[in-house]
């Protein structure tokens, strides 16, 4: 049997995609952050857009996943006014919008933007209200896009259950789940045991940043101890895979339970790459999991710091592993399947955008 055609990147381009983990303060275009930088008094170190958004992917390719949190030192300061907060969200979704993305999950700290005298409620609305506006923005300009909040709290911080309530009381006003983020070694999601039973006393969702800079333990308390619904990156996963010589492989006793238990690898190659969770591209473990049918998902994590898009991120794997328009498809299901939205809304968005778009380009 004859082996798929890679799709051209025309092709790649035009395809629907599905977001799950992407950060808005992650994501600013360099523009805007020199406007509001200007606008605040924050010095930033390039004054062009050009050299700054080369600067945050250069300052971000240090192969350090704390090096690369410094980089949104600027990002956040120029996001502390509601007024600041909402176009930053209003730009997001029409940067997504434009890149083809149908549905995302755009996740943020609201506790990092209270500098400037907003109150947690204060900074949700505020981007909510950006969110409203990027939506309409990009129906006027025929692009149908959703977007939803995820609301983060900081792993080295003391206020999860705080920003577990937010996200309750938010559920039905744009806000679907609840992260943590920040540097994984010394700060164990077991510290915030209270919000995850909080969460799941509620019925809410929740994902966790885990298996990126650590390794297996961080995943494993990620699940077995605070019940992640998905895993934020998940890549050290691959750990617990072991490849013989003859191309047999064997699951430990961890990877096999991920699988099988469909759990979502919200997985972001290179940013990956960035931080040294993974080698280069064509070394990414995504390869193989996905080969091996693991839920994985394909994601941006910070569109500014990495220099990238849903595009590039797909047009990456096109490139380094052959994978075809059905692969690109099998991502996009799996993510949409995987989202925080209701299942009657996932369900929609599979059957009458993301499987007709892929249709109307060619997938069989």
């Amino acid at each position: 049997m004859a082996e798929p055609i890679p799709p051209s990147p025309e092709t790649v381009a035009a395809a629907p995609k599905v977001l799950l983990h992407d950060h808005l303060d992650g994501g600013v275009r360099p523009e805007t952050v020199l406007e509001l930088a200007d606008e605040v008094g924050h010095d930033l170190p390039a004054h062009d857009a050009a050299s700054l958004a080369r600067w945050f992917v250069e300052s971000a390719d240090s192969g350090s996943l704390p090096r690369y949190l410094e980089t949104f030192d600027h990002t956040v300061a120029v996001m502390q006014r509601a007024d600041h907060l909402t176009r930053v969200a209003r730009e997001c979704v029409e940067d997504l919008a434009a890149d083809g993305v149908v549905y995302a999950e755009v996740r943020y700290a609201p506790e990092q933007h209270l500098a400037a005298g907003l109150t947690l409620e204060e900074v949700v609305r505020a981007v909510q209200d950006g969110l409203d506006e990027g939506t309409a923005a990009a129906a006027s300009a025929g692009r149908t896009v959703v977007v939803r909040q995820l609301l983060t709290a900081m792993r080295h911080a003391a206020r999860s259950r705080e920003i577990a309530e937010l996200v309750v009381s938010h559920r039905d006003d744009g806000v679907v789940g609840f992260d943590i983020a920040g540097a994984e070694a010394g700060n164990p999601p077991t510290r915030h045991l209270d919000a995850f039973e909080y969460l799941k006393r509620e019925s809410a969702h929740f994902t966790i940043h885990a298996g990126e800079a650590f390794g297996l333990p961080s995943i494993w308390e990620a699940l077995q101890w605070c019940g992640a619904d998905r895993l934020g990156h998940g890549v050290r996963i691959v750990d617990d895979v072991e490849v013989a010589d003859d191309g047999g492989v064997r699951l430990g006793r961890l990877a096999a339970y991920v699988r099988d238990k469909r759990v979502p690898l919200e997985l972001c190659p290179h940013s990956n790459v960035q931080t040294g969770a993974a080698a280069s591209i064509a070394e990414h473990p995504i390869g193989l999991l996905a080969r091996l049918r693991f839920r994985v998902t394909v994601n941006t994590d910070n569109r500014l710091m990495s220099g990238t898009s849903m595009t590039r991120e797909m047009q990456a794997l096109v490139d380094a592993f052959g994978w075809s328009l059905e692969d690109l498809r099998w991502v996009t299901v799996n993510a949409m399947k995987s989202a925080f939205a209701p299942f009657d809304e996932r369900l929609a968005l599979i059957e009458d955008v993301v499987k007709p778009g892929y249709a109307a380009l060619g997938a069989h």
